[in-house]
């Protein structure tokens, strides 16, 4: 994937952020990726039918420029991801933010799943079982991201798009 485009982020002029991203220290994508990377927990943010948000954490894995996670699809955030693949992917930190907006798919390679359960392994130190309904795997590759550090936000705040 070729890195994606720095933009301004859309946020009130109040908050004194450049709005036109010529930011003085925008951070690179690569910035973004190392959060990405070394991450434990991935929240996962998707809508219930009748519009209220759920939240909740996932293990998961930064591969091929995607987050692969997974999650037993009658979970709620399964069943809400059946009805509406649209979610948002956030790390934990507040202060070295990194937020993913786009729609999850369920991935098909047999050779890109084996790499993720083999990363997925390495990383948490279990196994999921390919072809157990319990693990359902999903993929969000990002259409637009946010990133910012909390120290320095006005000149740092990115809106990035794939």
């Amino acid at each position: 994937m070729a890195e994606p485009t720095p933009t301004a982020p859309r946020i009130p002029a109040a908050y004194g952020v450049p709005t036109d991203a010529s930011g003085g220290d925008l951070l690179p994508w690569s910035w973004a990726v190392e959060r990405l990377t070394a991450a434990r927990n991935y929240w996962i943010c998707t809508s219930r039918r009748d519009g209220r948000p759920h939240a909740m954490p996932v293990w998961g894995i930064w591969l091929d420029d995607a987050v692969w996670f997974s999650t037993d699809s009658s979970s709620v955030k399964g069943l809400n991801m059946a009805r509406d693949p649209r979610i948002v992917v956030h790390l934990e930190s507040g202060d070295e933010t990194v937020v993913l907006e786009g729609k999850v798919e369920h991935p098909t390679d047999r050779g890109a799943l084996e790499r993720f359960v083999d990363a997925y392994e390495q990383k948490y130190a279990f196994r999921i079982e390919l072809g157990n309904e319990n693990y359902g795997i999903y993929v969000l590759r990002p259409r637009v991201a946010h990133t910012w550090t909390e120290s320095d936000f006005p000149r740092t705040a990115t809106r990035w798009l794939f």
